[in-house]
């Protein structure tokens, strides 16, 4: 019981971490507002965007409570896991340029009115819709390979790992940009967009292997 709750907590902590790498609109505004205003206020961005993330993970996790995982539903779920990663690794490493925001986010934006660094962070996930379809699906895979037990207790240990790795890595970027005292130059950002890319399509090539390999066992 002990170990299969710890492993709850390792698969979100390390997913937590890794999906809020990329640049995105809410690390080019921890850069720099973080740059402008300092530790505390990038810091804050950071833990808004968390807040948010960890509402969506947890809405990803209730719809897969007692889902009966056939081998034709663990096979769907590897492709749909293949072709996100694919689809996400591309994007960031043929990205030009870095965007600080996005069109729902703004439409959110203009109606909230954030004023809070807390609240700017927590608003630009709510914008993007697409965060929650990323969870549902690493919800989903992790649920199928009972990485994730279909109890609360195991799915909370899940979402509070997802909240402290990501917490850890927007601490990270927060404390880098505030101790550098200037924001990261267009080029750079668009640099580490590709170095995500790079993985992420890292990450497509393990999940193609395992569908091979998957498929020849039937």
């Amino acid at each position: 019981m002990l170990f299969s709750h710890l492993l709850s907590f390792l698969a979100g902590f390390l997913s937590g971490f890794l999906v809020s790498i990329p640049v995105g609109p809410i690390n080019v505004t921890i850069v720099n507002e973080g740059a402008r205003r300092g530790f505390k206020w990038a810091l804050l961005i950071g833990f808004g965007a968390v807040a948010m993330e960890m509402i969506y993970c947890a809405v990803g996790f209730a719809g897969f409570g007692t889902v009966v995982f056939s081998k034709t539903f663990k096979a769907t779920i590897e492709l749909i896991s293949f072709i996100l990663m694919l689809f996400l690794g591309i994007k960031y490493l043929m990205a030009r340029s870095v965007p600080s925001t996005s069109k729902s986010a703004d439409k959110i934006e203009e109606k909230l009115h954030p004023h809070s660094a807390f609240m700017t962070g927590f608003v630009r996930v709510l914008g993007n819709p697409g965060v929650l379809l990323y969870w549902m699906t690493i919800a989903a895979t992790f649920a199928s390979h009972d990485w994730v037990e279909a109890n609360w207790l195991s799915k909370l240990m899940c979402v509070s790992g997802v909240g402290l790795g990501a917490a850890a890595w927007f601490l990270l970027l927060s404390y880098m940009v505030a101790r550098s005292g200037k924001t990261f130059s267009t080029k750079t950002l668009v640099r580490m967009s590709h170095v995500s890319g790079m993985f992420l399509l890292v990450i497509a090539v393990v999940i193609g292997v395992r569908i091979v390999l998957m498929l020849s066992r039937f």
